[in-house]
């Protein structure tokens, strides 16, 4: 009984690393002095509408009084499938495909971070297993293989992984916080290595529609000129939040190996892990759209040059940054010290830190602020 106690006791939050955000608290409450008040540039939420047709869908659906089925709607998916063929050039996913012929499957799960938190140990990833993720990442990568106990590895180089198997090796292109994009030279190169390995490789693509450099589009790992025309050892995880400002729905799917899609389901059947059916509704109808990206991206381009040349006048320099909601700043300091210039200004942006020992001189500087508090910024950066 003693020992039940003591497991009691360590509550899983102490295996976790301290919520980044958390420690802006004193930065943001500085910022917030500011007499024009805070221009708040350190998360990328969407502040711009839901677009029509998203929300045209949810007073359609309105009147759903049954259970979702986990698998999602037949037309949700087909939306999806559709989408990454019209938008990305993916082909040979299949609504139902037939096993061993390397075709994929696509399954709608609730919000993007939900799965990648959750997916180490939906795919039963614990203690001894290595996971892989980039340098500079997105921190729930981290947070869903410490909950179950598995090793991290933050490298981007294959080399630096040694002799060891990962069980996961995840790629986030394009980079969240970096905003750079991968070259289809690179993506085809750590698709070979994974499969030689049997290495599961999870690729997160939630901006995917968010690039700004022409010569260098995004690639999905799922094109066939990436994936060699099979979709086996492959995940790619999309999510409308940002491309539809859609975070509040939290509609997002994931798309490949129709064997792991099909362990991810069986398993999310039995915790009931289901998508509401009007997101579904919405979903489906939202991908089916391309009008609204096409003028959210056009707002999101015109906040970018904006913040862009104020920065740069300011004396920051962008690296990368050619895709994605943020620029990746820095003046060669410490990033805290950033953050603080910064909050000083009124501006609140997040330190490179917090995703990895490798940001620790740069801040991110997200563009999702309205065109208001954009041009407010960039006057106080400019002054």
């Amino acid at each position: 009984m003693a020992d039940l106690r003591s497991r009691a006791a360590t509550p899983v939050s102490a295996r976790l690393p301290d919520f980044p955000w958390d420690q802006l608290t004193e930065h943001a409450a500085r910022a917030r002095s500011h007499p024009d008040g805070i221009v708040d540039l350190s998360v990328g939420t969407p502040v711009d509408s839901t677009p029509q047709v998203a929300q045209q869908a949810l007073r359609e659906a309105a009147d759903a009084p049954g259970y979702p089925v986990t698998i999602g709607n037949v037309e949700t998916r087909q939306a999806a499938i559709d989408w990454l063929a019209r938008r990305f050039g993916v082909t040979g996913l299949r609504l139902d495909p037939e096993p061993g012929s390397g075709e994929g499957a696509v399954l709608p799960v609730i919000g993007s971070k939900e799965l990648i938190g959750a997916l180490p140990l939906h795919l039963g990833i614990g203690p001894g297993d290595l996971v892989v993720q980039p340098e500079l990442a997105y921190p729930t990568y981290e947070v869903g293989a410490t909950l179950v106990g598995a090793e991290v590895l933050a490298a981007d180089s294959l080399t630096a992984i040694g002799p060891r198997t990962p069980r996961l090796l995840w790629l986030n292109s394009p980079s969240n916080p970096t905003g750079q994009v991968l070259t289809p030279e690179h993506l085809r190169k750590v698709v070979e290595w994974c499969r030689d390995r049997g290495t599961l490789l999870v690729s997160d693509e939630c901006y995917l529609e968010c690039a700004w450099d022409a010569e260098r589009p995004p690639t999905s790992v799922l094109h066939p000129d990436i994936s060699g025309g099979s979709h086996e050892g492959i995940l790619a995880v999309h999510s409308l939040s940002k491309r539809s400002n859609l975070a509040g729905y939290r509609c997002a799917f994931v798309a490949g190996d129709a064997a792991v899609v099909a362990e991810l389901l069986a398993v999310r059947k039995n915790l009931g892990l289901q998508m509401p059916e009007p997101q579904q509704r919405v979903m489906a109808a939202t991908l089916a759209d391309d009008e609204h990206v096409v003028a959210q991206h056009a707002r999101y381009a015109a906040r970018r040059a904006v913040l862009r040349e104020a920065l740069e006048g300011a004396g920051f320099r962008i690296d990368h940054s050619e895709a994605s909601l943020y620029l990746w700043a820095t003046r060669d300091e410490p990033c805290w010290d950033s953050v603080q210039w910064f909050a000083d200004r009124g501006i609140l942006v997040a330190p490179g830190a917090f995703y990895g020992a490798a940001g620790e001189r740069h801040v991110r500087v997200a563009f999702t602020a309205t065109d208001e508090r954009v041009a407010a910024a960039a006057a106080r950066l400019r002054a």
